[in-house]
């Protein structure tokens, strides 16, 4: 005999199985390789300065959140080089970032679980820059780029997860999976016709078996 549990029970195991740290970065790097073309965008005073950038989205990482909620922290890395273009000459920098997402598995309705998505403030984006020589790392001060692409990565990444394809990854349809796989396992075809050509043959055996039941008919 199976050992019953409740609802409740149920429902929360079934949650802790659907929604698993791989199937949660599995959504995330659905963006991974994206890449990301900035620019150009004027910067600091009077936005004469000018940058142009390019780089893509890394593979992300993830650590639970404690809680009654099913969460995560991800970190979703991105790399850009760009240049800040002046009037008369062109500087280079090297960027690493990192944007923080929190997931947090609902429950919707009529029968999915959704990884919803908390998208970055731009002071929570963390950032790393490499200026090449010396003049560059003084503009780097004077323009404010570290700000600039704080402000682009959190608008883009809070944009990409609201697509589609990412909504599609970071949704289980329930309802659609049971009816995919009862219609699995259901009679199909000629199926009816089986189960009453296997009924016949065993009401046949049984009346062979029992004829001594009708002798006195």
């Amino acid at each position: 005999m199976p050992e019953y549990i409740s609802y409740q029970q149920f429902g929360q195991r079934f949650f802790d199985l659907a929604v698993t740290e791989e199937r949660v970065l599995a959504g995330v790097n659905t963006m991974a390789g994206r890449p990301i073309d900035v620019g150009p965008i004027g910067v600091g005073p009077g936005r004469i300065a000018k940058v142009t950038a390019k780089g893509s989205i890394g593979e992300a990482r993830s650590t639970p959140v404690a809680g009654d909620e099913i969460g995560y922290r991800v970190t979703l890395p991105v790399s850009l080089e760009f240049d800040v273009h002046l009037q008369v000459d062109t500087h280079r920098f090297r960027a690493e970032l990192e944007v923080p997402l929190t997931l947090v598995a609902r429950a919707a309705e009529p029968l999915q679980i959704v990884v919803d998505v908390v998208p970055p403030l731009p002071n929570q984006v963390r950032i790393q820059m490499r200026a090449e020589g010396l003049r560059a790392s003084m503009l780097n001060r004077v323009v404010g780029v570290e700000d600039e692409l704080r402000r682009f990565v959190a608008k883009y990444v809070s944009r990409e997860v609201q697509k589609e394809s990412i909504v599609k990854a970071r949704t289980i349809d329930v309802a659609a999976a049971i009816d995919g796989a009862y219609a699995s396992v259901k009679p199909r075809g000629d199926g009816a016709s089986e189960v009453t050509a296997d009924l016949d043959e065993a009401f046949a055996a049984e009346l062979e078996e029992r004829g001594e039941l009708f002798e006195d008919l």
